[in-house]
């Protein structure tokens, strides 16, 4: 069991994660590997990706109720994009296991300013609400949602990430549906992603369980903490976005850097 500091650390971490998903709605699980390395003080890179995915699966299929509730979840879409997903997580987490972990560090930090840079981007809520997969419409929906379902998948899997940034951009691609059904039908997604990631680094030992509980503890804290600042600073939610993208990059070159510099040193 890790001891009462680090405990704390995890919890609190957990909690940063899960305030900025109530904030901004999406992207603060970029943030879980950085904090479990280098704020709790996971040694391994490759368990840290592995904790990191189990706690954002959690995350996801709590947060996926209240979208199921309102209707804003498409479930067929959502099967068929998970499950070409799923597979190509699985590979991307078998691809990453092979990786060396200050490698797959540096490679993250550019990742988290990609994705630091996509979120500053505006995004467009306009879409058709009443899209269905089904019989007449899956000539045209099935490859779209198949193939940048199983894309996406290998990126999340390679690093360990829920990879939203990327699956709500991709649903709307796929199948033209609204901005807020891409978020509540991403969520599905994300946990299917998550779970099949962490399967894979959990057969291979390289999940710290007892941290990934108290991540999965902060993160149901601060979510329902972020939800409601979220309701009162409504009205800036650009701005919070704009702020939570700096940070993302900020981060990013600082992973960048101390992934890098080993590797530098390694060479001369």
């Amino acid at each position: 069991m890790p001891n009462l500091l680090t405990s704390g650390l995890a919890t609190g971490s957990g909690a940063v994660v899960g305030v900025i998903l109530g904030l901004v709605g999406g992207g603060g699980s970029i943030l879980a590997v950085p904090l479990l390395t280098y704020v709790v003080g996971v040694s391994s890179p490759h368990v840290a990706i592995g904790t990191s995915a189990l706690a954002v699966s959690a995350s996801a299929a709590g947060n996926l109720v209240p979208h199921w509730r309102a209707g804003m979840v498409k479930g067929r879409c959502a099967a068929v994009f998970s499950l070409a997903g799923v597979l190509g997580a699985l590979a991307g987490s078998a691809a990453a296991k092979a990786v060396d972990g200050q490698s797959l560090l540096a490679l993250f930090g550019v990742v988290m300013l990609v994705v630091g840079g996509m979120m500053l981007r505006k995004r467009r809520g306009a879409g058709d609400p009443d899209v269905r997969l089904t019989k007449q419409s899956a000539p045209v929906l099935l490859p779209w949602l198949l193939g940048i379902g199983f894309a996406v998948g290998l990126f999340s899997g390679f690093f360990g990430i829920g990879g939203g940034f990327l699956i709500v951009p991709g649903l709307m691609l796929a199948t033209a549906m609204p901005l807020p059904m891409a978020i509540g039908t991403s969520l599905v997604a994300v946990s299917a992603f998550g779970a099949a990631t962490a399967a894979s680094y959990a057969a291979s030992g390289l999940i710290d369980w007892p941290l990934a509980g108290l991540f999965i503890l902060g993160g149901m804290l601060g979510g329902v903490a972020g939800a409601r600042l979220g309701k009162r600073l409504a009205a800036h939610k650009r701005a919070l976005t704009i702020t939570f993208a700096g940070l993302v990059i900020l981060v990013g070159l600082y992973v960048v850097a101390r992934g890098a510099l080993p590797l530098l040193g390694a060479t001369t």
